[in-house]
């Protein structure tokens, strides 16, 4: 080697922790534009929220009125008091220049702010869901798991069509044959459970507690049995493709037992595409219970939905709308930025 090539490979060596620089801002990047997408996403949410409810046919103002006798001149006052009376572009500023500094109007049927009645709702509904969602996600992980190790025997096919059986039956269906089975009850076998609601009324402390789960019961049993298959399926596939790895043959090869080389080396590596499942169902099992809420007449956020499309109650409507797309947008967002973190090739 010269002694004209040794400065050259001084700079190389000085220029070496360039891409080190490089990667190390690759996240923040990432992390920027997942953000800036929510965002858009949002605003998105906002503007379609405002013009999707207005194809709804009827007059909110004469709903309202309950179909009594009422004068143009009243008619009008109401019209006036909600801002019905304005263009439609007058109502469009108005709702996107509220919204974004979170006041969402006041609520047509109720005569309350459409926050307080949403903030009202929102822990039966985080009851209800936060209680299945743990209980399909254990249950699915579980499931996919054993199915995945134990693959092509009598249970992985028993699990596998149980859980495409139940993930493709609608959940009020099931739903209300769970109410005519196991509340109603059928010839001889008298109901256990409740036909709806969250509790029964006049009990306190801890009988209350009861009440609340056993009115509980139906609802959970019904959104688990929907939603644990998708779990149950996504961690099965990531297995099976992670079980036929050079790695999980070394350590066979060093003697450990299948049980360890699925809890310590194959499960890990197969959860990534879980994981990501798993916020993304937190996000829709909010959004998506509007119908279970609305059979087991659960008084949360997906039966106070129904209650406003009803009338229609516009403003309340509305901000249920943003709130429902806002928790599937967070969720999907929150597992971007957290897959990266898992496994750090997504963020390059």
């Amino acid at each position: 080697m010269t002694a004209d090539a040794t400065p050259a490979l001084v700079e190389d060596k000085q220029r070496a922790p360039g891409p080190r620089v490089r990667k190390s801002s690759a996240y923040p990047r990432y992390l920027a534009g997942k953000v800036a997408g929510a965002a858009v996403s949002l605003l998105a949410v906002l503007v379609t929220s405002f013009f999707l409810f207005r194809l709804i046919p009827g007059d909110p103002v004469k709903t309202m009125t309950g179909g009594r006798q009422v004068s143009a001149e009243q008619l009008a006052a109401y019209r006036e008091e909600f801002g019905l009376d304005l263009p439609l572009w007058r109502q469009f500023t108005d709702y996107c220049g509220k919204a974004l500094s979170g006041d969402f109007g006041t609520s047509y049927q109720f005569r309350a702010p459409v926050v307080d009645k949403i903030i009202e709702a929102l822990p039966n509904t985080l009851l209800l869901t936060g209680t299945a969602f743990v209980l399909y996600t254990l249950l699915g992980v579980f499931l996919g798991t054993r199915s995945a190790w134990r693959h092509g025997k009598l249970g992985d096919r028993f699990n596998t069509g149980l859980a495409l059986t139940l993930y493709s039956i609608p959940s009020f269906w099931l739903g209300l044959l769970l109410i005519v089975v196991l509340s109603v009850g059928i010839g001889p076998l008298p109901g256990v459970f409740p036909t709806g609601g969250m509790e029964s009324g006049g009990e306190e402390g801890f009988a209350y507690v009861l009440d609340v789960a056993h009115h509980l019961v139906l609802p959970v049993v019904t959104l688990v049995a929907v939603e644990y298959g998708q779990t149950l399926l996504v961690t099965r596939s990531a297995l099976l493709d992670e079980m036929g790895s050079d790695y999980l043959t070394t350590a066979r090869a060093k003697g450990l037992r299948d049980d360890l080389v699925r809890r310590r080396h194959a499960v890990p590596n197969a959860l990534l595409p879980t994981v990501t499942l798993i916020f993304i169902n937190l996000g829709r099992t909010v959004a998506g219970v509007i119908l279970v809420e609305t059979v087991f007449s659960w008084p949360g956020l997906g039966g106070l939905f129904y209650q406003a499309l009803s009338v229609p109650d516009l403003p309340l409507v509305q901000g249920l709308f943003f709130v429902f797309a806002a928790a599937v947008i967070l969720m999907n967002t929150l597992a971007d930025l957290v897959y990266p973190l898992l496994d750090p090739r997504v963020a390059r």
